[in-house]
């Protein structure tokens, strides 16, 4: 592998069953998205099936005060993967955005008919890096 090097990187915090992760954005599948986000534009990241890629859930739109992405997984897991298919959660006109920090939570939410969820075909390269920090 070589000599290591140190770089420079922004990281981002998500949710995962109520306490925060750390995570790097590297790749997207989506080039207008790969430019808006400074990352690598990497078109094959689409190839990947979707039932291999477990769900890293976003908001548009409303959201409570201080939401981030949510992780359907995370490292130690047999589930997980670094590479996640974007869903895009909105939450309802009529509903007040709660601050959301599970799946569980999203999966009650849109029982309750006040979330919805757009799968979108966009894969995305965000390896986890630390667990369970930062909460």
């Amino acid at each position: 592998m070589g000599p290591a090097a140190k770089i420079n990187r922004s990281a981002f915090q998500g949710y995962y069953d109520g306490h925060k992760d750390t995570y790097l954005n590297t790749d997207v599948s989506d080039a207008a998205e790969a430019k808006s986000m400074h990352v690598n534009y990497a078109p094959l990241l689409k190839a990947m099936p979707l039932a291999s890629a477990p769900e890293m859930y976003l908001f548009q739109g409303k959201a409570a005060p201080g939401q981030l992405a949510i992780f359907a997984s995370e490292p130690g897991e047999r589930s997980y993967s670094p590479i996640w298919r974007e869903t895009i959660m909105t939450w309802m006109a009529s509903a007040t955005p709660i601050l959301v920090t599970s799946d569980t939570q999203i999966d009650r939410l849109e029982k309750k008919g006040v979330l919805s969820e757009r799968t979108t075909s966009v894969r995305l390269n965000c390896p986890i890096i630390e667990v369970g920090k930062g909460a």
